[in-house]
């Protein structure tokens, strides 16, 4: 048997090794123990940060709007223990994420949300603050954490009060257990901070040229390009040549070194090098819109920058399939393959700027008409078909057409055609054929807009540099290729080359709807600032208006809608 004072000199010293104070009393044979220093520290934070949650001032540092409630349940969850300070210190996991906030700008984001350099000051005098000052540095990184982890993760401003057809709450996390059991005691922050932002290799791309975009704005534009009376061509006569080789050098679309005292050579190439990243027609002529773009200030080209990664944030991140993106401003469609990697890319035709833009939205692509129907649509009947049959009795036959009654059974076109379609009585579409407004195929995905891809006869606006065509559905350059790619994958036995579906939509069955074994994901974006595998940083005209409307937004500061 040990002795009673054995056993206690035992706990005495494991107390005392854990940094427990002691007071002796040897005459009573008695050991009273306090608390370990820290512990009484920690608790006297708790305490503060529950009178603060009483009081609904827990990250008081910060507007609070729809975070109150979700920083109360995380302290609750950890019975009000501070999170990020230790022995009086900010944890190591403290110290990187406040590193991680005052950065934030090279994401796209503004360090002033997050309060990041006053929370950097607090860190530094943490020692000998009291209880209420750590404890409310403690709740203000919580409340910054959270703030910057959900702009990460799903933006800043819901898609939807831009009225697009995305939706972000889908892939947002639960803020205070993801924190807790994630972040606070992560070992690798960093690690987890990457899973947080969009898979997408056009994220992460656009997002690496923003720091050399910023190095550049802060460096200062330059002195403007010279304009001209009329537009120059090469080999003509142009004041400015020094002026445009020196912003074609700073832009990277020109080599450095040499003179330029003729509008030729080089710095023609260099015109048609910048025209090509900026969707303009890459002819060398210095107009007034290339000109324009030209003397952009780069602090507008950031702002693209920045509108694009908030984007790319509000796209969904888990597919069954790779998904096919079409970029508006663009007026391009991406195709990728089952291991992630590029495998087509095409000219679009999308909507006019106004008034019938295409919408921003995602869906799943589930089947393929070949030969199709074009069901007029309810504005296009009547803004354009109904006067149009008023006035000319033959345009129902011109334009091989059909009108059909509500079953979709065809009826003569001897009635009183013009107020039957007016009442919603009747119907019309167009025959399937070459002439046919959608062309020889469409892709579906159903949608409440009524949108879909499809081909065209007017194949020759894929020519041009601006290609906002359309009355809202997207029209696509090489729709054999597109259907060939889609339908890789089905299980009906059928070999889906290019050139049999080119077949399927010139000669075959009229109407003919093929079912993707697997559905495609869709992606209707709308960034107007690309960069490509080469590093190629690419920037167009915000046809919409959208970069403006989300600008309006973002400049008002949080809370945002």
């Amino acid at each position: 048997m040990y002795s009673r004072q054995f056993l206690l000199s035992a706990i005495l010293i494991c107390l005392h090794g854990s940094g427990a104070s002691q007071v002796i009393f040897p005459s009573a044979g008695l050991f009273i123990l306090s608390a370990p220093a820290d512990a009484a520290v920690s608790s006297a934070i708790s305490d503060e940060l529950r009178n603060m949650a009483a009081k609904g001032q827990l990250g008081n540092n910060l507007n609070t709007v729809g975070y109150r409630d979700l920083i109360t349940r995380l302290y609750e969850s950890v019975n009000f223990g501070p999170l990020w300070i230790k022995d009086n210190s900010p944890t190591s996991q403290a110290t990187y994420l406040i590193e991680a906030l005052r950065t934030s700008r090279l994401k796209g984001l503004n360090p002033r949300d997050y309060d990041a350099e006053g929370l950097a000051t607090q860190s530094k005098y943490l020692k000998g603050a009291s209880a209420a000052a750590q404890a409310s540095f403690d709740a203000s990184l919580t409340l910054a954490t959270m703030r910057y982890i959900s702009d990460l993760r799903i933006g800043r401003i819901n898609p939807k009060h831009l009225k697009f057809g995305i939706d972000v709450q889908s892939k947002e996390y639960d803020l205070p257990e993801f924190i807790t059991k994630q972040v606070s005691g992560a070992g690798n922050i960093q690690s987890v901070l990457d899973q947080i932002e969009p898979p997408y290799a056009g994220y992460r791309r656009i997002e690496a040229t923003l720091k050399q975009y910023l190095d550049l704005a802060a460096k200062g534009d330059g002195a403007q390009v010279p304009g001209a009376t009329k537009t120059v061509a090469p080999g003509d006569k142009y004041i400015g040549t020094s002026q445009l080789a020196a912003r074609l050098q700073l832009l990277g679309d020109l080599p450095q070194g040499g003179s330029f005292d003729s509008y030729s050579g080089a710095l023609v190439e260099g015109v048609k090098h910048f025209q090509a990243r900026h969707g303009l027609a890459a002819d060398g002529k210095l107009g007034a819109t290339t000109v324009r773009e030209l003397n952009t200030p780069l602090s507008a080209r950031v702002q693209q920058i920045d509108d694009a990664l908030e984007r790319w944030r509000w796209m969904p991140v888990e597919f069954q399939q790779p998904p096919v993106l079409v970029n508006i401003p663009e007026f391009r469609l991406r195709a990728y393959s089952d291991d992630h990697k590029l495998a087509l890319t095409m000219n679009v035709v999308v909507g006019k700027a106004a008034p019938t833009q295409t919408p921003v939205f995602t869906n799943d692509i589930q089947f393929i008409v070949f030969r199709p129907y074009w069901n007029v649509p309810p504005g296009i009947l009547r803004r354009s078909v109904i006067p149009k049959i008023a006035k000319n009795s033959g345009y129902i036959a011109s334009e091989r057409f059909e009108v059909t009654d509500s079953s979709g059974t065809v009826v003569s076109a001897d009635d009183d055609v013009a107020a039957g379609l007016r009442s919603g009585k009747y119907s019309i579409r167009q025959k399937p054929g070459p002439t046919n407004a959608l062309g020889l195929i469409k892709f579906m995905f159903p949608n409440s807009y009524s949108v879909y891809l499809h081909s065209t006869p007017s194949t020759e606006l894929f020519a041009r540099s601006r290609r906002d065509f359309s009355s809202g559905c997207i029209r696509v350059e090489e729709p054999a290729k597109l259907a060939s790619f889609l339908l890789r994958n089905q299980l009906d036995g059928q070999s889906w080359t290019e050139s049999y579906a080119q077949t399927a939509m010139d000669s075959g069955k009229d109407n003919r709807q093929v079912n993707l074994t697997t559905k495609v994901p869709v992606l209707i974006l709308y960034v107007t600032a690309v960069a490509e595998e080469d590093g190629t940083v690419h920037f167009f005209d915000d046809i919409y208006g959208h970069d403006k409307r989300l600008n309006a937004l973002l400049i008002k500061g949080p809370p945002y809608p």
